[in-house]
C-alpha cells in the first residue's frame, strides 16, 4: 500500500517466521483461532495450512507450524489421525471439542476487541460516527 501523502511504501504482508518477536507476540494466537477454524471445518494437514496462511499474508515454514500444531494436539484442542497418502504418511487434525469451546470462546473475543479498536464498537453504542479511534500517536500520518 503506497501513502500518497508521504509517499512510503507499508507492506501488510510479513513474514512471522524470521520477523522481529512484535510480529510473533500479535500474530501467533491469530493463526491459533485460524488453525482452529479450518480444523472445525474439515481435517486438516500442515502444507494445506502453510498454504491457506500463505493467502492472508503470512510466511509460515514448516519449523514455525508443526510446532504449534503440536502444541495444540498436547493441549487438547487437536487430535490427529496418520494417513497414507502417495506413499507417505500425513497428519490430519481434526479440532476437539475443547477446541470448538476455545474457537467459540476465542472468536468472541477476539471480535469484542476488533470491534473497539476499530471503532465499531463505538458506532453502534452511541450511534455516532467516530472519525479515528485511535490515538494520534498510534496513527501513521
Amino acid at each position: 500500500m503506497i501513502d500518497n501523502l508521504a509517499g512510503n511504501v507499508y507492506s501488510y504482508r510479513m513474514p512471522i517466521t524470521n520477523g522481529d518477536i512484535t510480529e510473533r507476540t500479535f500474530f501467533l494466537g491469530f493463526i491459533r483461532l485460524h488453525l482452529l477454524y479450518h480444523a472445525a471445518q474439515q481435517p486438516i494437514y500442515g502444507l494445506d495450512m502453510i498454504q491457506e496462511l500463505r493467502r492472508h499474508g503470512y510466511n509460515l515454514s514448516p519449523g514455525t507450524l508443526y510446532p504449534i500444531l503440536h502444541g495444540l494436539e498436547k493441549d487438547g484442542f487437536l487430535e490427529s489421525r496418520p494417513q497414507a497418502v502417495n506413499g507417505k504418511i500425513r497428519k490430519y487434525y481434526r479440532i476437539t471439542e475443547a477446541g470448538r469451546s476455545s474457537l467459540k470462546e476465542g472468536t468472541e473475543k477476539v471480535g469484542e476487541l476488533f470491534r473497539e479498536i476499530s471503532g465499531e464498537d463505538q458506532k453502534t453504542r452511541h450511534n455516532v460516527d467516530v472519525v479515528d479511534p485511535l490515538p494520534k500517536e498510534v496513527r501513521r500520518d
